[in-house]
C-alpha cells in the first residue's frame, strides 16, 4: 500500500451537472485525493474540456463513459480522445470479445495509452431485475466473473465490479489485473441507489485496487474530513493485520 493510500487508491466520482460546480469540488479537496472520476453527466455538460481542467489541476482521470456498441463505433470513440490526459477508462464488458479487443487496440495506439476496463454488472443491480436480463442457471457471481474473464482475454486492464465479488475475482485474476470498486459507503452513508456495497477498508481488504466514492465525499460538510476517517479505518485495519 502507497505511502498515502486514500490519495493515490480513492477515486472521487465528480457526478455534476456542470464544470464549474466540479471544479468547485476538486479545489475544496485539495491535495487530499488525486484521481477524479468524470461520468456521463460531467461529460455530457463539459465535454472534453472537463477532462483538460481537471488534468491541469495535477490530478489524474477516469473516464467513465462505459462505451457499448459495434466494435468499429467503440475504437473510433477512443480514438477521438487522442490528445486528453485520460488514465482509466470504461467500456461494458457485455459488448463482447470483438468489442473488447476493438476498444484495447484502441486505447494502446493513444499516446496517453489509458487503461481499459470492462464494467462487469453495475452496482445498481442485484440480480432481482427483470427475468429477460438474467439466465436463472447463473448467479450474478458467476456472471461478474464469466464476464472478467473475456475482459482480460481481450487484452483489457481489469474491470469495475462491486466489493462484494472481490474476493473470487482476486483469486482468478491476479495483479496487476485491475479491479475497481463503485458504490462505497461507510458506516453511516446512505446507500441511494447502490444495492451491492461494502465500507473502503473491507474493499481493500478484499482485493481492490481503487475504489470510487462520490456523493459521501461531495456532501459532506468536510470532504477532507471524510477522506482522513477513511484513512484511519485503513490504519486500523492494517494495524490488526499486523497484530501491533
Amino acid at each position: 500500500m502507497s505511502q498515502n493510500p486514500i490519495r493515490d487508491r480513492i477515486i472521487v466520482a465528480l457526478d455534476r451537472p456542470d464544470l464549474e460546480s466540479a471544479l468547485a469540488h476538486v479545489d475544496r479537496i485539495g491535495e487530499a485525493a488525486s484521481w477524479y472520476k468524470v461520468g456521463l453527466e460531467l461529460y455530457a455538460a463539459a465535454g472534453r474540456p472537463a477532462i483538460q481542467a481537471i488534468a491541469d489541476r495535477g490530478k489524474r482521470v477516469f473516464l467513465d463513459l462505459k462505451l457499448h456498441d459495434i466494435p468499429a463505433t467503440v475504437g473510433k470513440a477512443i480514438r477521438a480522445l487522442e490528445g486528453l490526459p485520460v488514465s482509466l477508462l470504461t467500456v461494458h464488458a457485455a459488448g463482447g470479445p470483438a468489442m473488447l479487443r476493438a476498444a484495447a487496440e484502441a486505447a494502446g495506439a493513444l499516446r496517453d495509452r489509458p487503461r481499459v476496463l470492462g464494467v462487469t454488472m453495475l452496482t445498481s443491480l442485484d440480480g432481482s431485475e427483470c427475468p429477460s436480463l438474467w439466465n436463472p442457471k447463473t448467479d450474478l457471481e458467476e456472471k461478474v466473473l464469466a464476464l472478467a474473464g473475456a475482459c482480460e482475454e481481450a487484452g483489457l486492464a481489469g474491470v469495475i465490479a462491486s466489493p462484494l465479488e472481490l474476493v473470487p475475482l482476486r483469486l482468478e485474476h491476479e495483479p496487476p489485473f485491475l479491479i475497481v470498486t463503485p458504490g462505497i459507503r461507510g458506516p453511516g452513508d446512505k446507500a441511494g441507489d447502490q444495492k451491492r456495497t461494502l465500507s473502503l477498508a473491507e474493499a481493500f481488504q478484499r482485493g481492490a485496487d481503487f475504489v470510487v466514492v462520490g456523493r459521501p465525499i461531495l456532501e459532506a460538510p468536510d470532504p477532507r474530513a471524510v477522506l482522513a476517517a477513511y484513512e484511519t479505518s485503513l490504519a486500523q485495519l492494517s494495524s490488526e493485520r499486523t497484530g501491533s
